[in-house]
């Protein structure tokens, strides 16, 4: 019987066409348990190739498809060059199925009830506060500056995003372009990975991405620019290269 295969998350590279279809690189982790005696399985990445008819059904575009959660149903091959599979492993794809996100659904659902029932708490605080005021103003007139006085010092001051040590900007991640050359390469999945879990501890890149100011053509920092991608991030920090 042929080896059968299942991928669920994003894709980790940009879509590339070719003449009757088109790839994307993808990537998933092992168990975090293994047998006893066996070491744990690490990243491993994979190469989808997919018919464009059957692409072309599923509604995804060269961005969406870096952002939203598919499936994968499909057969295993290591017959085709790195150039056109610079992943481990890849998958000629039979099935192709885009899939809903009800966690950030469920999630902005709650976050919209929480800001309307903060609305209407802070809209009947007011109309409390109100009466209170005018007595005010009948007896002390100079009394009148100092409730706007203390909403202001209560407004929270906005605190800038952090970012790493050396940011010279912050660019949309859409703008970024990635070279071929970086596409036929294979970051350390373990290195990888320390990035990945220090992004989950602060918010922010460990360091700036590399790239040129006009064209944003990227230049250092591929395995940043993935970590990016997968923790789906609008904004990345940069610096930029000005050699010719």
């Amino acid at each position: 019987m042929p080896h059968k295969m299942t991928l669920t998350g994003s894709a980790t590279g940009p879509l590339r066409e070719y003449d009757r279809y088109v790839a994307f690189d993808m990537r998933e982790k092992g168990s975090p348990s293994a047998p006893k005696g066996l070491k744990k399985s690490t990243f491993i990445s994979y190469t989808v190739f997919v018919a464009k008819k059957a692409f072309n059904k599923t509604g995804l575009t060269k961005k969406s498809i870096m952002h939203e959660k598919i499936l994968v149903q499909g057969e295993p091959t290591l017959d085709i060059p790195i150039d056109e599979c610079p992943g481990e492993i890849g998958i000629i794809c039979f099935q192709i199925t885009v899939l809903p996100n009800k966690n950030d659904k469920e999630a902005n659902e709650s976050n919209d009830k929480k800001e309307a029932q903060q609305e209407v708490a802070a809209t009947k605080q007011e109309e409390k506060q109100e009466p209170v005021a005018k007595e005010a103003k009948s007896v002390q007139p100079e009394v009148n500056e100092t409730p706007v006085q203390e909403k202001k010092a209560a407004q929270p001051k906005k605190q800038p995003p952090i970012q790493p040590k050396g940011t010279k900007d912050v660019v949309s991640f859409d703008d970024i372009i990635v070279p071929e050359a970086f596409l036929k390469t294979r970051p350390n999945p373990v290195k990888t990975e320390e990035v990945i879990e220090f992004v989950k501890r602060t918010g922010h890149l460990d360091k700036p991405l590399t790239i040129e100011k006009e064209t944003k053509v990227l230049k250092d920092g591929y395995r940043r620019y993935i970590v990016a991608k997968t923790m789906k991030m609008d904004n990345v920090p940069v610096v930029y290269d000005y050699q010719k």
